[in-house]
């Protein structure tokens, strides 16, 4: 039997649920355990003012290493980017939609939103390019999962929400899509839209178990975007997007450090073939740029 760990919410429930029949259907027996973590306790409050490493995946990784579950299913942009060492990213499957997109009952894009109109988004990396592309508007804190947050906005607590795409189309929750961000436009969060199955180091059947899921095209991809990331020293409360994509025979790496306030917004884009020193170069030509004072790196070193 091997044991699921998974978060409850309906997404993270998709999520398991679709690894478990995956996993069903090359002949294992699967069960799935629900875990409350930090982030599901706390969802009345803001990200930023609690810090959000580990936030949904602490208490999972904890029962990892009890022993009670045998791999779990993550959003892979929850992930930090560099796991504890009693633990190995096992499979990364073909990833989904990454882009986000904008959800809106009455409004068709977000240029067609009147000035004084309100997004929701709890993300600083979507408010920050949001606020950039239309600084006339007002953006507040919306958390929650899916459910929730498409209730409030029925219930006129903002005009637009803007969400991750893939969350929606995996829940079959689309009809209030008005808009799908270009990356070009609104930068995805690193990694997102793809999931991540982790599992304990060592556990070589488990290991050997997840490898029929594994999508080499979206493991080159994922790892371009959280190398840059990691270089940077960004987590998810700060202001950066990543997204990668195969040009032909190399990678395409597109990255952004912004201000909180959007009023500075540093881009790259690079190309290599290899997504380790791809994501490293990227990253160093943003901060050549000046990412490192949007970071606060300079005033670290000072």
């Amino acid at each position: 039997m091997i044991r699921i760990g998974s978060r409850g919410s309906q997404l993270a429930l998709w999520q398991a649920n679709h690894i478990a029949e995956a996993l069903r259907s090359l002949g294992h027996e699967v069960s799935i355990a629900i875990i409350r973590t930090t982030g599901d306790r706390m969802q009345n409050i803001a990200f930023a003012s609690v810090g959000a490493k580990g936030m949904f995946t602490k208490e999972i990784e904890d029962a990892l290493l009890a022993e009670t579950i045998d791999l779990a299913v993550h959003s892979l942009k929850d992930l930090p980017t560099e796991l504890g060492e009693p633990f190995t990213l096992a499979a990364i499957p073909r990833r989904g939609d990454p882009r986000d997109v904008l959800v809106s009952e009455r409004y068709a894009s977000v240029e067609a939103l009147p000035s004084g109109a309100v997004i929701g988004t709890s993300s600083v990396r979507r408010q920050a390019q949001l606020r950039a592309l239309r600084p006339d508007l007002e953006y507040i804190e919306f958390r929650g999962n899916v459910d929730t947050r498409l209730a409030k906005l029925g219930q006129g607590k903002a005009d637009a929400i803007v969400l991750a795409a893939a969350g929606l189309d995996r829940l079959e929750k689309t009809a209030a899509i008005r808009e799908r961000f270009a990356p070009e436009a609104l930068c995805p969060a690193p990694g997102q839209g793809a999931l991540a199955i982790e599992c304990r180091a060592g556990d070589q059947a488990i290991h050997a178990a997840l490898q029929p899921l594994e999508d080499i095209e979206t493991r080159m991809a994922i790892t371009a975007e959280r190398k840059c990331l990691a270089t940077l020293g960004g987590g998810c409360l700060v202001p950066i997007g990543a997204y990668c994509h195969r040009g032909g025979d190399q990678l395409s790496l597109l990255a952004i450090v912004a201000s909180a306030d959007g009023s500075r917004i540093i881009r790259g884009e690079r190309r290599h073939t290899d997504p380790e020193i791809l994501g490293e170069q990227l990253a160093h030509q943003l901060l050549e740029q000046g990412a490192g004072a949007i970071l606060g790196l300079e005033a670290k070193r000072a």
